[in-house]
């Protein structure tokens, strides 16, 4: 993976890739704080250029449902299979709770029935993984945007983070995102895929979605949601499990 990412951010950062030595030290310099340090700047410029050139509500292109993908395959973490998850997948998620936390004046603590029943928004988007595989359809969710509202997120608030139920190796997975996604319209929480409740592959029974950046930043399994003025204190420091561990790009705008 740190090939694929060094590659990518390579291009991204308008370096040319010939055959042979170069490829062949891409990951040695992947390896060096510096030239990690030189693509992090370049994330940082390309995230506000994107922002600068494109409306902050712009909506993600969405499709007609003559176009939803037959199958939606899962990907990356498929079943959590640990701690009380197998148990909570048996009962149907009924008493899965999600946290609203951290930078906000009241505090939430919400049953899966308690979110299905807040007004929803669906959409039918495309799925783009870092991968090279794509898959259109219809999620149905609440706006994230609601549950910030209901917990009354304070002013000091500047990023989004995501715990989830999964693990990759002793780590849960986490995520975050900044504000402008966050209270983005089609920035959902979503709990059904094709007008069914989610399958558990595809990250039951609540999972993130962030329709203008690519799938690894999706969170699935959602368990809390915290808002934070920093990401610094946010595992290793860059705000998401692929991030701290391949460099993969905080910013994953498409």
């Amino acid at each position: 993976m740190n090939r694929l990412f060094t590659r990518r951010g390579l291009i991204g950062s308008g370096i040319a890739i010939g055959a042979g030595g170069l490829v062949g030290g891409c990951d040695r310099l992947g390896e060096s704080p510096t030239f990690r340090k030189i693509l992090s700047c370049g994330e940082a410029m390309n995230r506000h250029a994107q922002r600068l050139l494109t409306d902050r509500n712009a909506l993600a292109r969405e499709f007609s449902v003559a176009e939803i993908s037959p199958f939606f395959r899962g990907n990356g973490s498929q079943n959590p299979g640990t701690g009380g998850y197998p148990a909570h997948a048996a009962a149907g998620f009924a008493d899965w709770r999600v946290s609203v936390s951290g930078l906000v004046a009241r505090p939430l603590t919400l049953s899966m029935a308690q979110i299905r029943s807040m007004p929803r928004r669906s959409q039918i988007t495309r799925h783009d993984c870092v991968e090279g595989w794509s898959a259109i359809g219809k999620w149905t969710g609440v706006p994230l945007s609601r549950l910030l509202d209901q917990a009354g997120m304070i002013d000091r608030a500047r990023f989004i983070v995501f715990r989830c139920a999964d693990r990759i190796g002793d780590v849960p997975y986490y995520e975050s995102i900044d504000l402008v996604d966050a209270l983005h319209p089609q920035t959902i929480m979503a709990w059904a895929l094709n007008d069914r409740l989610l399958p558990i592959r595809n990250g039951a029974p609540l999972r993130l979605r962030v329709e203008r950046q690519l799938g690894y930043k999706h969170a699935k399994y959602v368990q809390s949601i915290e808002a934070v003025a920093s990401l610094d204190g946010i595992g290793l420091g860059k705000g998401g499990f692929w991030e701290d561990r391949v460099d993969y790009e905080w910013y994953a705008g498409i």
